[in-house]
């Protein structure tokens, strides 16, 4: 079980490499539409263009960083045993596999 847990992680970690190493070019791909658009524009679309990314951007990031610290603080609530028959409820809150 440890084994594959430690091949798991060293496969998270060299993904995590390949995303560093990749060009940042070749991830900044977009339509000449776009582009063409955003370069003709003004001063003020172009801050209205970065307000509308930043609005884009900033709920979907918050909530997943909230599922995460509920997910973190949860972890230990209820785990399956070992043997994988019964559950082993910690908190007591009457959870049970039926």
């Amino acid at each position: 079980m440890k084994f594959w847990r430690r091949i798991g992680i060293l496969g998270i970690a060299l993904a995590g490499l390949i995303l560093l190493l990749a060009p940042v070019p070749a991830l900044a791909q977009s339509c000449a539409l776009c582009y063409t658009q955003a370069a003709s524009s003004g001063a003020r679309m172009m801050q209205a263009l970065r307000s509308g990314i930043l609005i884009l951007i900033v709920p979907p990031t918050l909530g997943t960083i909230g599922v995460i610290c509920v997910m973190y603080r949860k972890r230990n609530q209820v785990r399956w045993t070992e043997s994988g028959d019964e559950w082993n409820t910690e908190s007591g809150d009457g959870w049970s596999k039926d």
